[in-house]
């Protein structure tokens, strides 16, 4: 098998090309040469986000892990924050599978709706997207007026983004009254959010084909629907493991995190603890991953983005004027929804302190919240997900 050859030959690689790797084997005490296939990688101690943070915080700007004649094309940086290489080469971060699922062909004419700035997620479908022959409108996020518009103007036929944005731009589109026969949508790849069965059936009566895939920002694709409900199929070119929480050792069944090996050298991701929870489903006697079933730890993905207490707590370290604060994760309509209740010290100008909590929340978090101010707060936890997935 294609990955059993390349597993052994990254890690051989890596520990030769990239000195904090080597030394991260030599902690675990991991001979290099030890690691010959999948199996073996379970001698290597899972590395969650936290370690890559506290590594990078150290030896910045990527913590000692990228190899120093590797070619880097773009340096993104995610909340933490946390900066992650886009390393050459075509499709680099390999979502080109899960477009092509879709149907989408070098005729289409991509709409992608996920964030350019900063943040790796509009690069990683733009390189897909443009590996695969395509026409890109980089849409991003906000503006639906004029996505609506060029959606009619420009015959867009496919689509990138959040489920719950592609609800928006349908909406958007009706209510501009634009003409219909115009709407040529007929496919659509989405992620970073859950895709409930009546959110699916509702952008379907618009979309003909719409599915889901999964992936994060440090590892890219890590399953693809073909077919609706019917499991992630895990690409080829990567290694997926569920893995006990208490042992970090890959399962066969019930839940565990999902752990990532990357296979390419210039930046080792072995055995990369993803936070993600999942299981393993048999479909056909294929085995697929049953998407997302909940989050290890603290952290809350909103938006497609990740809310971390820690990252919370450095961004409203410097606000003047508040006394305490929480935030609230909803979801309404099929739409994340953010809220900061905050307590502002007395005699200061409330609504000053209100929008100082916003303007930081934006800035430092870049997310968009609502504010509300209250007189007090139970202060066990600093992010409340009150969200249910039925």
């Amino acid at each position: 098998m294609k990955q059993v050859s390349k597993v052994a030959e990254t890690v051989s690689e890596a520990a030769r090309r990239v000195p904090a790797f080597a030394a991260r084997l030599t902690e675990a005490d991991v001979d290099p040469a030890a690691i010959r296939d999948v199996d073996d990688l379970a001698a290597i101690p899972v590395q969650t986000k936290d370690d890559v943070l506290t590594r990078q915080r150290a030896d910045p700007p990527f913590g000692g892990l990228l190899a120093a004649d590797a070619d880097v094309a773009r340096v993104f940086q995610s909340p933490g924050p946390i900066y992650e290489p886009q390393l050459s080469g075509p499709d680099p971060w390999r979502w080109g599978p899960a477009l092509r699922a879709c149907g989408v062909t070098a005729s289409d004419v991509l709409l992608n709706c996920f964030a350019y700035h900063l943040s790796p997620a509009g690069a990683m479908f733009d390189e897909a997207a443009q590996a695969l022959g395509c026409t890109v409108l980089p849409g991003g996020v906000g503006n639906l007026d004029l996505q609506a518009q060029a959606i009619s103007d420009l015959g867009v036929t496919a689509y990138v983004g959040l489920p719950s944005y592609l609800r928006s731009l349908i909406e958007r589109f009706e209510q501009a009254e634009l003409d219909p026969a115009r709407w040529r949508l007929r496919t659509a790849l989405v992620t970073g959010e859950p895709l409930p069965d009546d959110l699916r059936q509702a952008l379907a009566a618009w979309v003909p084909t719409v599915l889901m895939a999964y992936g994060t920002a440090e590892t890219g694709l890590l399953g693809y629907e073909t077919s609706p409900g019917d499991g992630l199929v895990v690409p080829d070119d990567i290694v997926v493991q569920i893995c006990d929480l208490d042992t970090g050792q890959p399962i066969d069944e019930g839940e565990g995190q999902i752990v990532v090996t990357a296979l390419r050298a210039e930046y080792p991701l072995v055995r990369f603890g993803t936070g993600d929870l999942s299981a393993w489903r048999d479909v056909g006697g294929e085995r697929r991953l049953a998407g997302v079933l909940g989050r290890v730890g603290a952290a809350v993905k909103v938006r497609g983005m990740f809310l971390h207490p820690r990252q919370v707590e450095a961004a409203m370290r410097g606000v003047s004027g508040v006394v305490s604060y929480r935030f609230l994760v909803d979801r309404i309509d099929h739409r994340d929804q953010l809220r900061c209740e905050v307590v502002p010290e007395p005699g200061t100008d409330a609504n000053a302190v209100a929008s100082a909590v916003q303007e930081r929340i934006r800035s430092a978090l870049r997310f968009t919240a609502d504010i509300t101010l209250v007189t007090e707060l139970d202060e066990s936890e600093l992010i409340t997900d009150q969200r249910t997935w039925e």
